[in-house]
């Protein structure tokens, strides 16, 4: 508590102060909705969950095959540069490698393992 002296009488009031307890912690924000909370109700629940999924994708780090980092993120459509190795390298549009060219350097692999073996 503190006192205050009116400049209008010789009065005083005694005012609380505010306590020295830490202030209330912060909701948890979203439980669901995660990234796509900025969307609120619109656009519908099914196009948000595809939203979510397309933009978790986008926003990650991903492993830099170059330097083994974690750290390798989007710059725009198509471009990821490497936090690490300042590497930058053309992959898919959301994720750094898409389904069909991890498909083809598997395929790419295992025939030069079996042209390998042949010799």
């Amino acid at each position: 508590c503190r006192t205050i002296r009116s400049h209008f009488g010789s009065s005083a009031a005694t005012v609380a102060t505010a306590s020295t307890a830490p202030p209330p912690a912060m909701g948890k924000g979203t439980k669901k909705v995660g990234i796509c909370g900025k969307y609120g109700t619109r656009y519908g629940a099914t196009l948000r969950k595809l939203v979510k999924k397309i933009e978790m994708q986008s926003k990650a780090t991903y492993l830099c095959p170059f330097c083994g980092r974690t750290g390798v993120k989007r710059e725009a459509g198509g471009i990821w540069k490497c936090r690490g190795c300042k590497k930058v390298m053309a992959g898919g549009c959301w994720t750094l490698a898409t389904p069909a060219a991890v498909t083809v350097r598997a395929t790419i692999h295992r025939l030069k393992k079996l042209q390998a073996e042949a010799k």
